[in-house]
């Protein structure tokens, strides 16, 4: 085509000439004559991209999204990335956030919690100048990076901040306030702060259905039923759970499911059904480890090694226990650390090998200090006090007694401030 059959009717052919020299910028209305002469689409001769090239990315995310459901996080991760390359050619920041959020859910599936915290920081970049309820999948995903990592104390700041935020500046999205809730109950839980965890799942019971994303509400379900189970209703407790599996099943989220099942096993174990919690934490780990989900696959062997013992198969949970060590600890896991190493001081002492038991709480001892997991702390000085008290140190054991009574004085309150504004429900 010759500058001049370009630009008739409307243009001359020096007009065509000094376009393509760079030399002025085309108006809206030149734009639209020249895609039309060139059967191109307007915005692809505007902005340089293909034309649809967003839709297409977000078809591709969407497929993405739904191999991370089947367990396959690592073939999930590599079409994410190929797909942020793609976005970032373009200059596309919603894309590119939604890519960066699924290589980080990606990367807490495989338990590579550094890597995560980076994905969930660049995709919050990405939507630095969104309103707040779009960058909360992003700052929830940074939470449980840290909460993961054992650091409970700054999971609950980031959730309890945003929760604030959004409650005081009348930001009041469903979506983000449910997902918010329900991921700030587990840090509650493990900080002793029980008040706060169940009126996080009071809030996000009553949000539930203004919520459209079934997903969303399986994951609260889960979450909920922990604190259920703490207030002694297991009727309620296991509904919950029933209804959270029966989505995941729906939406055919694997990874999702097998964390059902090992909440269902903890279930289980707190209403002393120890054949049962057994059955499903074996499928749950089953599950985890066919998808190479480590740190997850971790977590539930530590508790599936606490019903063996509790069975009468302490040989074979310490063999379990120090199969998995490996895989958690102060970085990685560590309020499960932890317990591995107060299980295995248990068995120790059983066996009459005080000195290993003793090494083992201290271990336990300075991971539940740094996560800041009270409930846990409490009961772990207990044990070390007394086994302190039997091998004649007194003073020593008065000294562990004192620590646990310190932490059980007021649950929650020595690391968590005022409590976040509540949503107008």
């Amino acid at each position: 085509m010759t500058q001049k059959q370009l630009a008739e009717p409307a243009y001359t052919p020096a007009y065509i000439s000094t376009l393509e020299a760079g030399r002025v910028r085309p108006s809206d209305e030149a734009l639209r004559h020249l895609s039309e002469r060139l059967g191109v689409e307007f915005d692809e001769l505007a902005t340089g991209r293909p034309a649809h090239l967003a839709t297409t990315l977000r078809l591709g995310l969407t497929d993405a999204q739904r191999t991370l459901a089947t367990g396959e996080a690592e073939a999930a991760a590599e079409q994410y990335a190929a797909l942020l390359a793609e976005a970032e050619r373009h200059g596309l920041d919603a894309e590119q956030a939604a890519a960066q959020l699924g290589l980080g859910e990606c990367a807490l599936d495989v338990g590579d919690l550094a890597v995560a915290r980076r994905h969930f920081e660049r995709a919050e970049k990405s939507l630095a100048d969104a309103p707040l309820p779009s960058r909360v999948p992003a700052l929830r995903g940074r939470a449980v990076s840290h909460y993961l990592a054992g650091e409970l104390r700054y999971a609950c700041y980031l959730l309890e901040s945003t929760l604030d935020e959004l409650n005081r500046s009348g930001l009041h999205d469903p979506d983000a306030l449910l997902l918010l809730y329900a991921s700030a109950i587990g840090p509650y839980m493990d900080m002793g702060a029980h008040a706060r965890a169940a009126q996080a799942a009071e809030f996000a019971l009553a949000l539930a259905p203004q919520v459209g994303d079934p997903a969303l509400v399986a994951r609260m379900h889960r979450s909920v039923a922990r604190t259920l189970l703490a207030e002694g209703r297991v009727a309620e407790a296991d509904a919950s759970l029933a209804k959270a599996a029966e989505l995941y099943r729906q939406l055919q989220i694997r990874t999702e499911l097998a964390n059902c099942h090992w909440m269902r096993g903890y279930l289980y174990v707190q209403n002393g059904e120890l054949e049962r919690a057994e059955k499903e934490l074996r499928e749950a780990l089953g599950m985890l480890a066919e998808k190479r989900a480590a740190l997850y696959s971790s977590q539930v062997a530590v508790e599936l090694a606490d019903v063996l013992h509790r069975r009468g198969r302490s040989e074979e949970a310490a063999e379990l226990l120090h199969g998995v060590l490996g895989d958690i600890g102060p970085e990685r896991g560590a309020v499960h650390s932890a317990a591995a190493h107060r299980l295995l001081g248990i068995i120790a002492e059983d066996a009459r090998d005080t000195e290993a038991a003793e090494e083992h709480y201290v271990r336990a001892l300075s991971l539940l200090e740094r996560a800041g997991a009270a409930g846990d702390l409490a009961d772990l000085c207990r044990l070390l006090g007394d086994l302190l008290r039997r091998t004649g140190r007194v003073e020593a054991a008065l000294d562990a007694y004192r620590t646990g009574l310190g932490h059980r004085t007021a649950p929650g309150t020595t690391t968590l401030g005022p409590a976040p504004a509540q949503p107008p429900l």
